[in-house]
């Protein structure tokens, strides 16, 4: 008896797997972040609990009241400090859906710092925050998040001598908020800005472990923007560090608006920001 004749896969068929491809591949980038984090947030949870144990054994060496208030007050810091480190990575990896809801930028960017502050520490970076605007945009928060961690782990990547990354949100007019990521480093050469945004281009060699650049991070960084109705731009030169500026639409705080589609750009210029 013949097998039967399989019908060929219709496009509805192909775009649900396109979709769950496209989903793996956002999957997948977001654990290579956290990868890549990963050792600098281990031994920041080594310091928190040597905080807990070393104010545990002088609370029970003391009976004074004092002493035992400073004890237990460190060491409620230190636990609170652990669990919004948990917090934001489970957060984080665990993201699902594309529900947008409204949230101020402000704080979406402190939960990113939360997973990173270590990390850059500990390769030397300075960071400079101006984190002072207090606009709303309607987003996908562990979206937004992906992309702009993303862009972090590139910036601290590209000092490898350290350096300062400056992360500012800043309201240009009343209906975009952009969030700038600066950093001293490298700078990206000239004529290969106009291809950073192209799915598995990179500029990053192969180091001596083998592991180099996979492609994906800028991106997604893009399709992600886009998604969300903004753009992406870059400033960059070799010796003078680089820019990424995120626009994105504002909405009314706590409510969600509709608002007009903005094309992506790419600037390819020397920064003149003072250093």
């Amino acid at each position: 008896m013949d097998a039967p004749v399989k019908s060929p896969p219709t496009m509805a068929d192909l775009e649900d797997q396109v979709a769950r491809l496209r989903e793996q591949l956002i999957q997948a980038d977001r654990l290579s972040s956290v990868g890549t984090l990963s050792a600098s947030i281990a031994h920041e949870f080594n310091n928190i609990l040597t905080t807990v144990i070393n104010y545990a054994k002088m609370g029970l060496k003391n009976d004074d009241a004092a002493t035992h208030t400073k004890a237990f007050e460190r060491i409620l810091a230190a636990g609170q400090r652990a669990a919004r480190i948990t917090s934001g990575m489970l957060g984080y990896v665990r993201g699902r859906g594309n529900r947008k809801e409204p949230m101020q930028l402000k704080q979406l960017v402190a939960d990113v710092l939360v997973l990173v502050e270590k990390d850059l520490q500990s390769h030397r970076v300075k960071l400079e925050t101006q984190l002072e605007c207090e606009a709303w945009a309607e987003v996908c928060p562990h979206r937004v998040q992906q992309a702009i961690l993303n862009l972090i782990i590139n910036a601290r990547q590209a000092m490898s001598a350290g350096g300062t990354l400056t992360l500012a949100l800043r309201q240009t007019d009343p209906s975009m908020v952009e969030v700038v990521v600066k950093d001293t480093g490298c700078g990206i050469p000239a004529d290969k800005l106009p291809h950073i945004f192209e799915a598995f281009f990179t500029t990053k060699e192969v180091d001596e472990k083998g592991q180099g650049g996979t492609g994906l991070g800028l991106s997604l960084c893009k399709e992600v923007i886009e998604e969300h109705r903004g753009r992406i731009r870059v400033e960059s030169a070799p010796g003078r560090g680089t820019t990424f500026v995120l626009r994105l639409p504002t909405v009314k705080a706590g409510a969600a608006t509709g608002v007009r589609s903005q094309e992506s750009g790419v600037k390819g210029r020397a920064l003149t920001a003072t250093r």
